[in-house]
């Protein structure tokens, strides 16, 4: 798991740039736990098991010494972080190769998320020690080690990787301590958690909250077989079984029989959830996909590579103040349910610039002071945007209309221009079709940025070629910002400036003329496309 990377400015494929530019959100950092390693210093030499086992030790002392009410959390914490081994440019290829599986954290000590992770990694080193787990949890300082760094493939910070016999695997799972142990469990372990009392069903809700019930009589046969398929291919949610009834009942109180069942069970306020399809492993992966996320998913600064993995694409984000969103969030729930399996549903605090946005600026929406819904289909690259208030009744027929595919798509576009006796023709968004597409007249349009550095020179060009082209007949010059309007059929592949001629009858493959050309070539390209059939002679001199 990399989460820093270079962003992109292309809007037709905003979906990505929803998920990078979300990645460099400025979030409170914690104090570096490095300080608590000091058996690793450079040079050192020391071997990876030694060096835990004496951690390890120091801290079962401190256990004896005092009692575990009297711990400070700040003593468990720093516990939890001594418990990762530190890796060095000396000892890190002999640990990851003497290992069956280790679990690296490659971290930079300056950057904001890596402070972040960092306990919760802690804390996942911890939680699988205590269930015996086998796996060797380290870190990484990637700026200071950054050669072995390379060699390992971190490219970015914080980076996770899981190493199986010396051989990598990127880590794709949540960023809570909870989610990282189920993914290791699901990699190195069983995949799925057997209980077979009452006592340690208590014990199991004590440290998982969302997660996969499955009963049955006994713990094998076809309909066993594909649940067991199911949670090895499920990376990201806890499998529970048992063939006992009373503890399928504690751990899914809602439960009404003690027959063969399915259910998954989350701390939302879609606590129980029933699984009533066949026992097929695809079918069983589609119910966690539908139900895996409450009804309504707040964003944070550290799950929107979860939200973005979802299967339901067809997503509805709500930007409001938390106080203006309460109002709304019983009946949002009720539409949520109602469309759960087309549609996701985000809520967005709309006083958290660095989430909220990246989002609102596809829309053109740069001081939003009131509550402000949209949709985005990630499969289809297009964005949708409710243009009256906000109600609830508002809502639910927008969501309806996208689940059903009779909303239109959304394109930014700036207001009308006055285009009176203009020489080159301002086009915008809600324009375009009328003046490019639809029009019978050959069209040369300019595509243009204000922060574009070559586009004022390639614009003094056109405004030559509009003057020198002045009454010639069924030609019109036009400009449009692409920073401020957009049309599904103006691909513009980041290319700024970008000329293009769309010509009568053949509208759908625009021209493309090279902007390195001069004015009189540019010229002669166009006499000679729109030269007349009858012969007769074009202006083809500047």
């Amino acid at each position: 798991m990399s989460l820093i990377s270079k962003p992109t400015s292309k809007v037709s494929t905003f979906t990505f740039i929803l998920l990078l530019l979300l990645s460099f959100v400025i979030i409170v950092a914690y104090s570096s736990p490095d300080s608590n390693v000091e058996a690793n210093e450079p040079g050192s030499g020391s071997g990876s098991d030694e060096d835990l086992e004496q951690l390890l030790a120091v801290d079962e002392q401190l256990q004896e010494d005092h009692r575990p009410e009297q711990q400070s959390e700040a003593k468990t914490v720093s516990k939890a972080q001594r418990i990762v081994l530190e890796l060095n440019g000396d000892n890190a290829k002999r640990v990851i190769n003497g290992n069956e599986f280790v679990m690296v954290l490659g971290y930079a000590p300056w950057c904001a998320r890596s402070a972040e992770l960092m306990p919760r990694f802690a804390e996942a080193a911890t939680a699988l020690k205590e269930i015996g787990s086998s796996i060797l949890m380290a870190k990484i300082d990637g700026d200071r080690y950054s050669k072995i760094a390379s060699e390992f493939e971190i490219r970015g910070f914080p980076t996770l990787l899981l190493f199986v016999n010396g051989t990598s695997q990127t880590y794709n799972g949540g960023s809570s301590a909870e989610d990282i142990v189920i993914w290791v469990q699901k990699k190195t372990g069983a995949p799925i958690i057997t209980v077979n009392t009452v006592d340690e069903a208590q014990s199991f809700l004590k440290k998982y909250h969302t997660f996969v019930l499955g009963l049955f009589e006994k713990l094998e046969g076809s309909e066993h077989n594909e649940f067991v398929k199911a949670a090895k291919s499920d990376d990201e949610i806890q499998f529970v079984q048992t063939s006992n009834s009373d503890v399928a009942k504690l751990l899914f109180p809602d439960l009404k029989t003690n027959n063969v069942f399915i259910g998954m069970v989350k701390t939302e306020a879609e606590r129980f959830t029933v699984y009533d399809g066949s026992y097929k492993m695809e079918k069983i992966l589609e119910f966690l996909g539908s139900n895996k996320f409450p009804l309504i998913t707040k964003l944070t600064d550290t799950n929107t590579v979860w939200v973005y993995s979802s299967p339901v694409k067809l997503q509805v984000m709500l930007f409001s103040k938390a106080a203006d969103f309460q109002k709304i969030a019983q009946p949002l729930e009720d539409i949520a349910r109602k469309l759960k399996s087309k549609l996701m549903f985000i809520y967005v605090d709309i006083t958290n610039e660095n989430l909220a946005m990246p989002f609102l600026t596809l829309f053109g929406i740069e001081d939003a002071n009131k509550t402000v819904v949209a949709a985005f289909d990630n499969n289809l690259n297009s964005k949708y945007l409710l243009e009256s208030d906000a109600t609830p009744n508002n809502i639910e027929e927008f969501c309806s209309g996208l689940a059903h595919g009779t909303v239109s798509r959304y394109y930014r576009s700036e207001p009308i221009p006055d285009n009176e006796n203009a020489s080159i023709v301002t086009v915008v968004g809600k324009t375009f079709d009328e003046l490019v597409l639809n029009s019978h007249e050959n069209v040369l349009l300019e595509v243009h940025t204000p922060w574009c550095v070559k586009c004022e020179a390639v614009s003094k060009q056109v405004e030559k070629l509009a003057k020198h082209f002045k009454g010639f007949e069924n030609l019109v010059f036009a400009r449009i910002d692409a920073s401020a309007n957009e049309h599904t059929k103006l691909e513009v592949d980041d290319e700024y400036p970008m000329i293009l001629l769309y010509k009568s009858g053949e509208k759908e493959k625009p021209l493309k003329l090279s902007t390195k050309l001069s004015a009189k070539d540019m010229a002669v390209f166009i006499n000679e496309e729109l030269k007349p059939k009858d012969g007769s002679a074009a202006k083809d001199e500047l």
